[in-house]
């Protein structure tokens, strides 16, 4: 969709490894920013690096109306998840592998930001996954624990090589029992990643579904499902130990036992991904190497 709206402040991420281009980069758009006469802000040892105003975790989220992010597709995962309810475009220039997120090239970087300030972008709005594992009849009661993926929530042991049984409750109908190494619920975002792995389908990215992934079923019937992202997912674990656990994004983490509950939703907040001029086509071929 057209966003038509003045930007004052910018935030910058930087890979949090730092590596060289990645912080020369940073110095050069930090430096342009403020030449255009506007506010360039990172956390604080970012800041010292780039030059840019040093802004604690919690304002940099509530101060900055557009983020780059400097690095590869783990980075912006991350800063994805922390955006929240005010969904402040994210611009992602790639330093990393693939770059199915972070579409920008570095010598597009300052063309593209450019472009972006002038107001002349659209950005596609992706939707998030929320997980939350309820823990019922703990120590004070009730506690849950509540999570958020871009790309993908993943359910699986801590010991690889022993499969485990799922029963998963879709819309309050019950689904199906997975029998598995485990099962992974991903967005249309995420369906590039460890789902692509686990034999699922490659979604179109505005599209309001999510995709069911079993790894590695005891049963070959069983197979990857694409169903409403409307959808409430409601997921127990049968298996009798507690070595079960739940990562989203594969950078959080939970562990969980046969007593919880895990319920997997769509997040009310998108993330709004600014739009690059590649289309998805010429990306997935790229990436992919389809010729």
């Amino acid at each position: 969709m057209a966003v038509k709206y003045s930007i004052s402040t910018v935030g910058l991420v930087v890979r949090q490894d730092r590596l060289a281009p990645a912080v020369a980069l940073g110095i050069n758009l930090c430096n342009w920013i403020k030449s255009q006469g506007l506010n360039a802000i990172a956390d604080p040892p970012t800041a010292d690096l780039i030059g840019a105003a040093p802004t604690p975790p919690g304002d940099f989220t509530r101060l900055a109306e557009l983020v780059i992010v400097l690095g590869g597709d783990g980075t912006l995962l991350g800063v994805a998840r922390h955006i929240g309810e005010r969904e402040s475009p994210i611009l992602g220039i790639n330093l990393g592998g693939l770059g199915f997120l972070t579409e920008v090239t570095t010598e597009e970087a300052l063309a593209t930001l450019a472009r972006v300030l002038a107001g002349d972008f659209e950005v596609d709005r992706r939707i998030m996954l929320e997980a939350e594992v309820e823990r019922p009849n703990g120590p004070g009661g009730d506690v849950s624990e509540c999570f958020r993926a871009l790309n993908d929530v993943v359910i699986v042991k801590r010991t690889t090589g022993r499969m485990f049984e799922l029963n998963v409750v879709a819309d309050r109908t019950p689904f199906c029992s997975y029998r598995a190494d485990g099962l992974i619920i991903a967005t249309p975002t995420g369906s590039t990643a460890y789902a692509l792995s686990a034999g699922g389908p490659i979604i179109y990215p505005n599209l309001g579904v999510m995709v069911l992934a079993p790894i590695c079923p005891h049963t070959l019937s069983v197979r990857p499902v694409v169903l409403p992202d409307s959808f409430h997912l409601e997921i127990r674990v049968k298996t009798a130990d507690d070595e079960a656990i739940l990562t989203c994004d594969g950078q959080e983490s939970a562990s969980f036992g046969t007593s919880d509950v895990i319920h997997i939703r769509r997040c009310p907040h998108a993330v709004a991904l600014v739009r690059s001029t590649h289309p998805y086509f010429e990306i997935w071929r790229n990436k992919l190497h389809w010729g």
